[in-house]
Order: C-alpha cells, then sequence, then structure tokens
C-alpha cells in the first residue's frame, strides 16, 4: 500500500511511502480508501502554522471516504463492503469534548490521504447512498463545521437568516445545510461571478464585499434593519467587528478563526457590542454523532456537496498547489 505522509512542517509537502496492508486488531476497522480531500487545516499542518502539533510522519489530510476492506475481532457497527468515512476526531464519538479526546486525524493521528487507512469502529460513520466518492471525502471538516455551526447553539427561529462569509469550503456548505434546514440565506462574496455561483446554491441575498466593505450593512439592508439570526464567520478575527454589526438584537456570531494573517488576537468591538445581545461561540469541528446528524440531513434533501476538481493519486503537488491557489470553488479531492 502506498500513503503520503508529512515529516517535516516547513511547507515542503507530501513524503510517499509503500508499506504493508496493516491487520486490523480487536474493534478496528480497515477501510479501503477511495477519495480524500484538502481543508484549510491541513494547509495550517504542512506549513507549521496549527496550534495541535503533528505528528512527525504522520499520514496526511483528515477528511477521506471508503469501503470496509476487512474488520477486527469484536467489531459490530459495520462489516466488509460497507460504505464509511472517517470522522475528524476520531476518539470523539458525541457530547462534550474534552481532553482525552484530542486526537486528530492527519494531525497526531495518521490521516486519510493512503490506500488503505486502519481506523477504531467507533472513529467511522455511514456514507449516504446518493454520494461519490469524492463527495463523501468532503463530509468530515468543512461540511461537520458548517453542521454545528448552524445547529450547535441556541434554537433558530423558523424562518432565520443565516449569513455565510465567503465561498470556502465551510460556507458553501452552510449556505446548502442552511436551505435544507429552511433558513434564508445571506452570502457575501467578492464578485459578480462567484455571487451568481452561490445565488445558484441556494442563497437568497448576495453582498459584495469589495463593493462593500461594510457589508454588515448591506446585510442589514436585506434584513429590513433587523440584522442576521446567525453569521457564520469563516474569515475571523478580522471579520468580527462586521459580523456583530450584522447581528440581530440576539443572533449568534459564530467564530472559527481566533488568529489571521493581520491579527494574533480577536478583538471585539465594544460600540458595536453594546448595541446588541448577540452571542459570539466557538466551533472546533464536531464529533462523529455530529457527523452522523449531518449524513442524515445530507441524505434526506438529497444534498450534493460541492466538489471543484478531482485530482489523481499521482497528482498530489498539483492538488495541494490548486488547492493552496485560493481559485477553487467547491472542495479539492484527491481519488484513491
Amino acid at each position: 500500500m502506498r500513503s503520503y505522509h508529512l515529516d517535516s512542517f516547513d511547507g515542503t509537502g507530501f513524503v510517499l511511502r509503500e508499506h504493508d496492508v496493516p491487520e486490523p486488531g480487536p474493534g478496528q476497522v480497515l477501510v479501503r480508501v477511495r477519495a480524500a480531500s484538502f481543508n484549510k487545516r491541513d494547509r495550517l499542518i504542512v506549513e507549521g502554522r496549527y496550534p495541535l502539533p503533528p505528528r512527525a510522519g504522520v499520514v496526511a489530510l483528515s477528511d477521506g471516504a471508503g469501503e470496509v476492506a476487512a474488520t477486527g475481532e469484536g467489531v459490530t457497527r459495520f462489516g466488509v463492503g460497507d460504505r464509511v468515512v472517517g470522522s475528524y476526531w476520531n476518539r470523539w464519538h458525541g457530547g462534550r469534548l474534552d481532553a482525552s479526546m484530542i486526537d486528530q486525524l492527519g494531525c497526531t493521528h495518521d490521516g486519510m490521504l493512503t490506500e488503505y487507512a486502519l481506523l477504531d469502529e467507533g472513529a467511522l460513520a455511514a456514507v449516504p447512498a446518493h454520494l461519490t466518492w469524492a463527495e463523501a471525502a468532503t463530509l468530515p471538516c468543512a461540511g461537520v463545521t458548517a453542521w454545528t455551526s448552524i445547529t450547535g447553539g441556541a434554537a433558530l427561529p423558523d424562518g432565520a437568516t443565516v449569513v455565510t462569509l465567503g465561498t470556502g469550503g465551510v460556507s458553501l456548505y452552510a449556505v446548502q445545510i442552511a436551505k435544507a434546514l429552511g433558513y434564508r440565506v445571506i452570502a457575501t462574496t467578492s464578485s459578480p461571478e462567484k455571487a451568481e455561483r452561490v445565488r445558484e446554491l441556494g442563497a437568497d441575498g448576495v453582498v459584495n464585499y469589495r463593493d462593500t466593505p461594510q457589508w454588515s450593512a448591506g446585510v442589514r439592508e436585506l434584513t429590513g434593519g433587523l440584522g442576521a439570526d446567525l453569521i457564520v464567520d469563516t474569515a475571523g478575527p478580522d471579520t468580527v467587528a462586521e459580523s456583530i454589526r450584522a447581528s440581530s438584537l440576539y443572533g449568534q456570531v459564530v467564530l472559527l478563526a481566533t488568529q489571521s494573517e493581520t491579527r494574533a488576537d480577536v478583538t471585539v468591538p465594544g460600540a458595536a457590542w453594546a448595541q446588541t445581545m448577540a452571542e459570539i461561540r466557538r466551533v472546533f469541528v464536531g464529533s462523529r454523532s455530529d457527523l452522523e446528524d449531518l449524513g442524515k440531513l445530507v441524505e434526506s434533501a438529497a444534498i450534493r456537496p460541492l466538489v471543484d476538481r478531482v485530482f489523481g493519486f499521482g497528482e498530489i503537488t498539483e492538488a495541494y498547489a490548486h488547492y493552496v491557489s485560493g481559485t477553487a470553488f467547491g472542495k479539492v479531492v484527491v481519488e484513491i
């Protein structure tokens, strides 16, 4: 079997190695991986900027899907041939995250950029029946993050307005999930072309943040001055001030990033916050239970995750370069 490893974290990339196919032990499942996808956290790991120290030599990428090739003694959740996807936090099965669960695929535990992955059965969820391998491989990080951003806080009112920022993987998923749940969506983006594409995906309104740098004013105009019930802030901390200004009186701002290229800390504008009762909430992907709940919605609503481009296993350099270029509209996937 072949796997791509990360031996150093200085941006130099992926190292291909060959190994024997492992044998699953008690409670373990051997997955024949069919596709894996990139997320922002993978770039941060490759470049040595990720807050959780990765293990040297770790197999890369948190997100991947495949079929069960073999099971170890005592496995009851899956059988050979089942289509499965790995959970981002492989030991966080449900409830609240605690210190005993700090173990991530592609970081502290071998990830999914490999022909075969060996995982505990508790780290796997079923793949929605209608998804391709490439689509399924996008669920665990971006999909679950969007899901917990929208559903993980106080219940939103019927017909709530959800704001998404930009056209990254989480934001595009958030548009699809929010629409499937019956909410109104306002998306921010940077060009008329992207505005049209995000409307096609389901957005009810779009604000161009290049034309309107204070895009919160555009959100308020589209909501009759009331503001949005939920802002999924994927661009923070640079955008936190505008997100608060775009919030309704008792809205929620979901903050996914706490540092950026230009800011090392989150600064909350006192004047803006004084005018609202908005809650700022942190999300760090979600548990296997969240992944399973997302899968149920994806299946019942027939959601098709947006895939920008699929590369071959031998094209990892080209795939990563395309991902970091920032030109993708949808997920970048490697078929295995």
